[in-house]
Parts: structure tokens; C-alpha cells; sequence
């Protein structure tokens, strides 16, 4: 048994997709225009006089987070001023929110798998939802420290959860979990390498028995990629318990995490709400929202990520491990809904009762195919789903024609190769390369005759008892054929012709 339990709480800041600033009408660039300080105002550069005005989309993609987490929606929030000094803030404040923040408490529940490989359930506790405005960004140059306000005023949400996670592994997917619901919807691209969704970690050690609050607890500060998260927080459990080992008193404080180094390093030691100086900003007015606004909101939220994979497991039947791949892509598994759209138009005009077992054989083949010959093609040509040619009608007709028997599984990766390079349906492909399956029995018969007195080594080998003689004259027989012999008609002729 371990001799500390961990606690963590984690905050994740998330830029919000608004199409201008939190506080002004300059562009929102999410931080990415290159440019420097190109779009910005005199609001957002804090110019004397300048009065802020709150983005109303900024606030409602706030209350949509927390609605898809069950937060309590404040009908009163306000905005405070968050005081202190760094040289890309440049009102030498933070428009924030302190005590009424949007969105209350909530929670977020999720499977994971830990470090041995079992399967665990997660009931992750939010502690508030607030949306302030994001800072702009330091340039250090050989010559000193340039400031770029491009990113000053960018609308950012702050999620804070309970301290309610016990290791780094479920620490990343908690954060994983929360990237694909804002993707899903579409608040925010969330891509932590371009620093639109920065985690921090909150990380204390306590014995046994004791208080899980009663540990001195470490800030791990701005965390840009999923894999850092579960590398600094593992790095952070094994220093503090070394120093307590040792007999140190730990202080609570800021840490960075080096990539390069693969180790936490102290920043700042923490400041508490004390010396942030909070006080409403008095520039903008209370605001205040009816149960019927809130409601309002409520209906109009997509279909959640895990409502979409337990559909897709229950519904259509694939795997829970399929069904996460394709929900953690969502263009992917838009796609895949397109594909089998157009099963179900083809099921719907066949002659004749096609079972519930048969209907999910095909949506199985179709993510089979899609998540492994098509990401492969994907991955070699460096593009992504967005731009494949293959259209989901032609990808439907593909499987289609392999589950009526027509190619082999060999003659479809050729087929699918074919498509995603042109576009081509996969009729045209099949027929312009040859490509039909060969279920002709008596030209089948001629073959494996021919197969077998030629390797009468493996015709011995096979009635010794030898299964793996078989397969070598199942080879012969499709390089025989160019690959396109049925091979469910081949081996019930090569078995009849051995026996």
C-alpha cells in the first residue's frame, strides 16, 4: 500500500471560439494572428476612458459548458476586477468573476483505464464555471521583451474542479473528457499546442487516514499537452513524497513543468484570493438571467459526446473502444453517421428480411474500414477527414460490396486506395482494374488441382495434420488468381480436393 494518497483538483482555461474580444468588437484570433498587436482597440490596450462591454455569445457558451455538466446557472452574476501586476495585462487588472460566478456546481462522469490496465469509473465534482478575459503575450528577443495585445480581451472560461482526483491518469483523460465536450459544443477548438486550453494541476499529498485537504498543496502552472499533464503530475507525486520522506517542509507554491527536462520547477510561491484585492468592476452592471433564458439554452445543446458512444454501442453495435475512437473525432464520426445513412437506404430498398445481426455487420465493417485502411491512407497523404474524397455514398457502396462477397478484403484496400486517391466510386475502380472476385467453381477447381500437384511436400505436411500447410496452398491458390479468388469458395474446394 502506498504510504501518501494523492489529491488533485485541476483548473482548465479554455479560449472561447466568440468571433470577436470579451470586452470590445476587435477580431478574436484565439492568440493565433501572427502579426502582432494587429487586432486591438482602446478598450482592450486600456486606454483612459475606454468602457468595456461584455460579449453576450462569450456568456452563453459559458452557461452551454455548464449545462453539459449539470452546473447550477447563477440567474445573477456579475464581473470582478482581479488586481495584479504582469507586463501583458494591461489595465494592471483582470476583468474576472469572484463569489457570483455563471455557472456553479456540477459534475462530470467518465470511464478510464488505469496503470494496470482496469477499468475504472470516474464522478469528477466541478466547483464553479466563470468566463474573465485572457492576457496578451510576452516576446523575448535577443535584444529584451516585446509585448504583443492581440490576445488582451480574448474571451476565457475558467473550469474549477473539485479536488476530487487521485492519480495522473485520470487527471489527462478528466481533461481529455472536457476538450472533446467543448469541441462537441463548439465553444472552442481547444488545441493545447496553440494554447487555447491551458490546464493546471493542484496537487497535495496526505498519509492514510488523514484529511484529504490536510497536505500543502502545489500549483503546476499552464500544462500545454495531455502527455504533460500525466508527466508533471507523476514527476510532482514523486518530489513531494521524497521530500517528506526526507523529513522537509513542503511550501505551497507555484511550480512550472520543462518538457526538456522532464522535471517541476519553482515559479512564485501562491498567492490566495487575499492578495488579488477583488472588487466589482464597476463599469459594467450586474446581469441577470430569467429560468426561461436558461432553459432556452438547455434545449439548444447538441447530442453530448458519451450520449453519441453509448448510442453507437447500443444502437448500432460497435465495440465501446471503437465508438470512443470515433466520438474523440468528431468529424470522423459525423462521417461514419453519413456512411451509415446511406446502409440504411440500401437495407431499406433489398429484397428480403435482412436481420438486426446482419444490419450491425455492416456498420462494424464500415468503422473497421474507417478506422484502420482509411486513417492509414490519412496518416501517409498528411491530411485529415475533412479533405477525403471519398464521398460517403461511394465509402457505403464500397462495404456494400464487400459484404455481398463480391471482393475480398485483399481487393479492397486496393478499391479504397484507388478512391481515396481520385475520388473514384468503387463500381468504376473494380471494373476498369478488373478487380470482381472469381467465384467461377470449375476454374476454381482447375486451380487448386494444379496448386496441389505442384507442392505435394505441402499436401503431406497438411495430412499429417500440419493447419499451417493449408494456408501456404490457399496462397498459391489467390497468387494464382491475382489476390481475387473468394476465398470462402477456395478453401471449402481445397479442403474437398485434400481430403
Amino acid at each position: 500500500m502506498a504510504k501518501y494518497k494523492v489529491t488533485i483538483g485541476m483548473e482548465v482555461h479554455v479560449e472561447l471560439g466568440t468571433e470577436s474580444k470579451m470586452f470590445c468588437s476587435c477580431k478574436n484570433g484565439m492568440g493565433l494572428t501572427k502579426e502582432p498587436n494587429q487586432n486591438i482597440c482602446d478598450v482592450c490596450t486600456a486606454q483612459p476612458g475606454a468602457i468595456p462591454v461584455p460579449n453576450v455569445k462569450a456568456i452563453e457558451y459559458v452557461m452551454r459548458a455548464g449545462l453539459a455538466l449539470n452546473c447550477k446557472i447563477a440567474n445573477e452574476t456579475k464581473f470582478d476586477r482581479k488586481n495584479y501586476f504582469y507586463p501583458d495585462l494591461p489595465k494592471g487588472y483582470q476583468i474576472s468573476q469572484y463569489d457570483q460566478p455563471i455557472c456553479g456546481k456540477g459534475q462530470l462522469d467518465f470511464d478510464y483505464w488505469d496503470k494496470d490496465e482496469q477499468k475504472q469509473k470516474s464522478k469528477i465534482g466541478i466547483t464553479r464555471i466563470h468566463l474573465e478575459e485572457d492576457t496578451g503575450k510576452l516576446m523575448h528577443t535577443k535584444s529584451g521583451t516585446l509585448v504583443d495585445f492581440n490576445r488582451a480581451g480574448v474571451p476565457l472560461m475558467e473550469l474549477v474542479s473539485e479536488p476530487d482526483l487521485t492519480s495522473s491518469v485520470e487527471a489527462k483523460q478528466f481533461c481529455t473528457e472536457l476538450r472533446r465536450l467543448f469541441r462537441y459544443l463548439r465553444i472552442s477548438t481547444a488545441d493545447m499546442e496553440k494554447g487555447q486550453m491551458r490546464c493546471e494541476a493542484n496537487i497535495s499529498l496526505h498519509k492514510e487516514g488523514e484529511d484529504r485537504l490536510s497536505g500543502t498543496k502545489v500549483e503546476l502552472k499552464n500544462i500545454n499537452s495531455f502527455k504533460a499533464i500525466e508527466k508533471g503530475i507523476e514527476y510532482e507525486i514523486k518530489r513531494q513524497t521524497k521530500a517528506l520522506d526526507d523529513g522537509e517542509k513542503l511550501v505551497q507554491e507555484t511550480r512550472g513543468w520543462s518538457d526538456e527536462k522532464g522535471k517541476t520547477f519553482s515559479q512564485r510561491i501562491k498567492e490566495n484570493a487575499d492578495d488579488y484585492r477583488y472588487f466589482p468592476e464597476p463599469d459594467i452592471m450586474p446581469l441577470k438571467f430569467t429560468n426561461e433564458e436558461i432553459e432556452r439554452i438547455k434545449y439548444s445543446l447538441p447530442e453530448l459526446p458519451w450520449e453519441r458512444s453509448a448510442r453507437f454501442v447500443e444502437q448500432l453495435g460497435l465495440t465501446e473502444q471503437n465508438a470512443e475512437i470515433l466520438v474523440d473525432y468528431k468529424e470522423m464520426a459525423d462521417y461514419f453517421e453519413q456512411i451509415c445513412s446511406e446502409l440504411d437506404d440500401w437495407i431499406q430498398n433489398t429484397e428480403g428480411e435482412i436481420s438486426e445481426e446482419q444490419h450491425q455487420k455492416l456498420y462494424k465493417l464500415a468503422v473497421n474500414y474507417l478506422l484502420t485502411e482509411t486513417q492509414k491512407q490519412l496518416f501517409d497523404q498528411g491530411s485529415d477527414i475533412k479533405d477525403i474524397k471519398i464521398t460517403p455514398e461511394n465509402f457505403a457502396e464500397l462495404i456494400k460490396i464487400i459484404y455481398q462477397g463480391e471482393i475480398n478484403s485483399s481487393i479492397a484496400q486496393v478499391v479504397l486506395k484507388e478512391m481515396f486517391e481520385k475520388g473514384s466510386d468503387p463500381s468504376h475502380v473494380i471494373d476498369e482494374k478488373g478487380l470482381a472476385q472469381t467465384n467461377d467453381e470449375g476454374e476454381l477447381e482447375k486451380i487448386a488441382e494444379k496448386v496441389i500437384a505442384e507442392n505435394p511436400d505441402s499436401v503431406e505436411d497438411y495430412n499429417k495434420g500440419k493447419e499451417n500447410a493449408i494456408k501456404f496452398l490457399m496462397g498459391q491458390i489467390m497468387k494464382a488468381t491475382g489476390g481475387k479468388a473468394n476465398p470462402q469458395v477456395a478453401i471449402e474446394i481445397l479442403k474437398k480436393k485434400l481430403n
